[in-house]
C-alpha cells in the first residue's frame, strides 16, 4: 500500500527562516516527504542519549518542561501558518519518545524497542489516542496524543523490563 503524499500542505518557508517553525517540524526533520513521525523520532534519540545521564526525577521534569513548550511551540506556529497540525510538524514526537523512554534501561536494543513501540502506538492509535487526536485541536491536542502513545510503549517497556 503506497501513500499518496500530493494531499500534504507545502512545507511553509519560515521552517527555514524563523526558529519556532524550525523547532516545531522537528529541526527540519519534518520536511522530510515522506514519514516525518519517523524522522521526527529519530531526531528525539539524540537529545535522549544526552539525558540518559540523569536521575529518573530530572529526565521526568525535563521531559515535563519540553512538553509544554512543544504544546506552546506547536500551537502558535499551527496558528502562524493557518494549518492545524501539519504533518510535517513532528516536535510531537519528542515529547512522546521521552515518556516512553522514563526509567528505560540502558542500552541500544531499549532505545531501539521504545522507539519501534511509541511508533506503533503513534501510528495505531488505539482508544483514547484516536479520540484525542480527532477531537482535541490546538497544540494540547497534538502533543497529548504523543504523550498517550508515549504512555502505552512506557508500560510495555517497563513490563519487558521486569521480565527480563
Amino acid at each position: 500500500m503506497s501513500r499518496d503524499y500530493t494531499d500534504i500542505p507545502p512545507i511553509p518557508e519560515t521552517v527555514w527562516q524563523k526558529p519556532l517553525p524550525f523547532i516545531a517540524f522537528g529541526l527540519g526533520s519534518g520536511t522530510i516527504p515522506f514519514a516525518p513521525g519517523t524522522f521526527g523520532t529519530l531526531m528525539a534519540v539524540p537529545f535522549y542519549l544526552a539525558l540518559q545521564p540523569v536521575s529518573t526525577l530530572t529526565y521526568c521534569i525535563i521531559t515535563l518542561v519540553i512538553t509544554l513548550a512543544s504544546i506552546w511551540i506547536c500551537g502558535k506556529v499551527s496558528q502562524d501558518i493557518h494549518i492545524q497540525d501539519h504533518q510535517g510538524m513532528c516536535l510531537d514526537e519528542v515529547p512522546g519518545f521521552f515518556v516512553a523512554m522514563i526509567h528505560a534501561p540502558q542500552g541500544w536494543q531499549w532505545i531501539a524497542l521504545g522507539f519501534i513501540l511509541f511508533r506503533l502506538f503513534d501510528i495505531w492509535k488505539p482508544w483514547p489516542i484516536r479520540y484525542v487526536d480527532k477531537n482535541i485541536h490546538g497544540g494540547f491536542g497534538m502533543i497529548f496524543d504523543d504523550v498517550l502513545a508515549g504512555v502505552y510503549a512506557l508500560v510495555i517497556m517497563q513490563i519487558i523490563a521486569l521480565l527480563f
